[in-house]
């Protein structure tokens, strides 16, 4: 596998190494020990999630609150979506920031997003299916969010905003000016 960095401290796109011929196709997906010396992240993933949405769906920007603030492993098995982690850490030189990554069932890449981003994924294929692992379990009153439009922010989803399908619940997020965030300076 290989491993690059972002503009963002510690969110890293990993490239696994995939075997190929006519039959189809076979990758690791996850190998701890190999995850942990190619990254430098050495975690315990708890959980794994599952989703399926279709063209225009934009989900997030999620967070865990701590004490359950979750690292996140994400990819998408079929077809394509735009990822992307924003930097919300207090006292980060990126803080506010935001990286977006394609992920695809054809390039097979996947994402770590550390403790401290706020998480979400627009969907660019009639329909994808996005898998991720956390490392700390869902808390729902650890739930935290960021609007998907914030215009401080300014994330280009790729997707027209006409065409943007949200649930109720990610319409009404606060935007980064009004928001007091809970990962701390250590």
């Amino acid at each position: 596998m290989s491993v690059i960095r972002t503009d963002i401290e510690g969110v890293l796109i990993i490239e696994p190494k995939v075997f190929g011929d006519a039959r189809g196709y076979f990758f690791e997906s996850f190998n701890g020990e190999r995850f942990a010396e190619e990254t430098g992240v050495a975690t315990t993933f708890v959980q794994d999630n599952e989703s399926r949405s279709s063209y225009g769906v934009v989900r997030g920007l999620h967070f865990q609150k701590p004490p359950f603030a979750q690292g996140k492993l994400v990819r998408c098995v079929v077809g394509e979506v735009i990822d992307v982690a924003v930097d919300i850490r207090e006292g980060s030189a990126t803080y506010g920031k935001w990286v977006g990554v394609r992920l695809s069932e054809s390039n097979h890449r996947q994402l770590w997003l550390p403790k401290g981003m706020a998480h979400g994924f627009a969907v660019l294929t009639q329909e994808a299916v996005f898998q991720y692992k956390c490392d700390e379990y869902y808390h729902p009153e650890a739930e935290g969010a960021l609007a998907w439009d914030d215009p401080t922010i300014g994330i280009d989803w790729l997707v027209p905003s006409e065409k943007v399908v949200l649930s109720e619940k990610d319409s009404h997020h606060p935007r980064l000016k009004d928001f007091v965030t809970p990962f701390k300076k250590l």
